[in-house]
């Protein structure tokens, strides 16, 4: 029996980030804040976040989490690579998703 495509799980998206300051840190903890269903994996320098579907960056938590204005053109600091599409990114948030 095949699963229909509402059965089926949505497609992993993520980002790799590099683990090198205070930044990335709130960064990171914001993303788990907002996708609850993110997977978030330490490696020496280095963490990877997957989650289903979508990933969102929202610029509200990570200001909250990190005690300052930040404007999400810094994430391009911190990012190593993504998987999936950048669907929105403006001055709120970014939006990672497949877009088929």
């Amino acid at each position: 029996m095949t699963a229909t495509p509402a059965q089926q799980r949505p497609r992993t998206v993520g980002v790799d980030l590099q683990q090198n300051s205070e930044d990335t840190r709130a960064i990171v903890a914001a993303i788990e804040r907002d996708n609850p269903e993110a997977v978030v994996r330490h490696m020496p320098g280095l963490v990877k976040i997957q989650t289903p579907g979508r990933l969102v960056v929202r610029r509200e938590t990570v200001e909250e989490l990190l005690g300052r204005p930040w404007e999400t053109h810094e994430f391009q600091l911190a990012i190593v690579t993504y998987y999936g599409h950048v669907d929105e990114w403006d001055d709120d948030e970014i939006v990672i998703k497949w877009s088929h």
